[in-house]
């Protein structure tokens, strides 16, 4: 009893529903039949495995005993169930990468079962398998695959899955079905595909353009200016004309400049960097535009900014700030190279690698979109890095940057004419890091590079690097898998701004 006089409730073993207790019986009557969730320990995955040998072994005698394999032991297996609102398991799905090697992103989905007396209109099959494509694309897959029974190809066609193939399963004909997966397409259309229209004003001048001699002093008309400056066109920074100067810019998504200020400071530094060192030029300095709320915020980002100029070795040489305006950063580097390497290098034929520190850490607050690789960095570290391009000098370079390694590989091949395919098993990554979240994120330190095959790499220090696929004949990126099969990543051009 309480010190009010109240009687003490005696506690239930089970939860009680709200609207139970309350007589809710209109809104009872509109729960749905069951639920999907991830199987909730050994009890959950017997009663999934035992639906399984009803279906499976009894009803449709597929198999003679039992329909266990080796992916039912692989931990990294996932198990979603349906339950009914007592909580009894009535339906399930298990998926998991393909092999016992690494995992690679490419994952398959199988043993699909609902219990007998709950097949029908409840829809239990088609939301375990939503749910199970929900899921592979959680866990950072690429390629989700499922062999079907020819009989149950409607369903998974009507859930947007595609045919491949016929195959045979337990010697009973099935169809090799696979959920698309778009993330690469998405993340390029949202970044990227709209250069080409957008800056095409920029791009020709209809006129020449009246320029004058800085030693005599004299007047001349130069070729009309193209973005980037021929052969340079969508590169990572431009030729300065008539000069051996390189210039790049890049901005800070604003959000990022209020919420991460220190990081967003670091990173407008980094990024032209990277983008001077994909061109093979060494850094002359930086100037800086910030805008913030007030001194203080402005204080943050230019210490971060500091910090990186400092570990750079790379100084400050001006720009322009301003308070009392929503938050704003933009870095532009000037850089110096006699020969540039143009990102539009490549040819068919040529090898594609990838150069990449895989130190470091995701970053708070950016996990699975952008990998610290350089705040731990010493700067002979990171000079050397920086500089690697420019020792070797392959045909092709640009730096990985908000479009990812693939997306950055589709400009590449699109400003040199090309098609490229992306070998996924070979592509270098960091332990306990999804191919997924690798492949777009914003990995700190890394270049795609085209060269003839045989080429030597890149001088990088401590990043790893691979040959990892090759460019061709066509347009577009190909993920090649190990069993030979090429998944198309990006269909078409990235950008739209063509061949440089």
């Amino acid at each position: 009893m309480y010190l009010d006089g109240s009687v003490v409730v005696p506690a239930v073993e089970d939860p009680q529903d709200i609207l139970a207790l309350l007589g809710d019986r209109s809104t009872l009557a509109r729960l749905p039949a069951f639920r999907i969730e991830e199987a909730a320990g050994a009890s959950d995955v017997a009663a999934y495995r035992q639906l399984r040998r009803n279906a499976f072994v009894h009803e449709q005698g597929l198999y003679a005993q039992h329909d266990l394999d080796s992916r039912d032991t692989d931990p990294r297996t996932v198990v979603l169930v349906a339950k009914d609102p007592e909580g009894t398991v009535v339906g399930g799905v298990r998926l998991c990468p393909v092999d016992d090697g690494p995992d690679i992103g490419w994952w398959q989905g199988g043993r699909l079962v609902v219990a007998r007396r709950t097949r029908g209109p409840h829809g239990i099959g088609a939301a375990l398998v939503r749910a199970a494509c929900a899921r592979a694309e959680t866990e950072g897959v690429l390629r989700f695959d499922a062999t079907v029974q020819t009989r149950n190809e409607v369903l998974f066609r009507r859930l947007g899955w595609q045919r491949v193939r016929d195959t045979t399963v337990a010697g009973t004909p099935h169809a090799l079905m696979r959920w698309p997966i778009n993330r690469i397409a998405a993340q390029t259309a949202a970044t990227k595909a709209a250069l080409g229209p957008l800056l095409a004003a920029l791009r020709a001048p209809a006129v020449g353009v009246a320029m004058q001699d800085l030693v005599g002093g004299t007047l001349h008309t130069a070729a009309p200016t193209v973005l980037g400056g021929t052969g340079f066109v969508g590169d990572d920074g431009a030729p300065v004309p008539g000069t051996d100067l390189i210039a790049a810019c890049d901005a800070i998504v604003p959000s990022m400049v209020e919420r991460d200020p220190e990081w967003a400071g670091w990173c407008a530094v980094l990024v032209n960097i990277n983008d001077l060192a994909a061109m093979g030029a060494s850094p002359l300095g930086l100037l800086d535009a910030v805008g913030a709320r007030d001194a203080a915020h402005a204080a943050r980002v230019l210490a971060g900014l500091a910090r990186a100029a400092k570990a750079y070795g790379v100084p400050v040489l001006g720009g322009h700030t301003q308070l009392g305006v929503p938050a704003a950063l933009s870095v532009t580097a000037l850089g110096r190279t006699g020969r540039p390497v143009p990102g539009g290098g490549g040819r068919p034929g040529h090898a594609v690698r990838l150069t990449a520190d895989l130190g470091g850490s995701w970053r708070p607050g950016h996990r699975g979109r952008q990998w610290d690789s350089s705040t731990h960095r010493r700067t002979d570290e990171l000079r050397t890095m920086t500089g690697a391009v420019a020792a070797a000098r392959p045909a092709a370079a640009k730096d990985v940057s908000m479009a990812g390694i693939a997306g950055t590989l589709g400009m590449l091949a699109e400003a040199s004419g090309c098609r490229a395919v992306l070998d996924v098993a070979a592509v270098p990554r960091p332990r306990a890091v999804t191919m997924g979240d690798w492949i777009t994120c914003f990995p700190g330190f890394a270049m795609v590079t085209a060269d003839e095959p045989g080429a030597p790499p890149l001088p990088a220090g401590p990043a790893t690097d691979a040959v990892c696929g090759e460019l061709s004949e066509g347009q577009g990126v190909g993920l090649r898998w190990p069993d030979g099969e090429i998944t198309e990543a990006v269909a078409s051009t990235v950008t739209g701004m063509g061949t440089a």
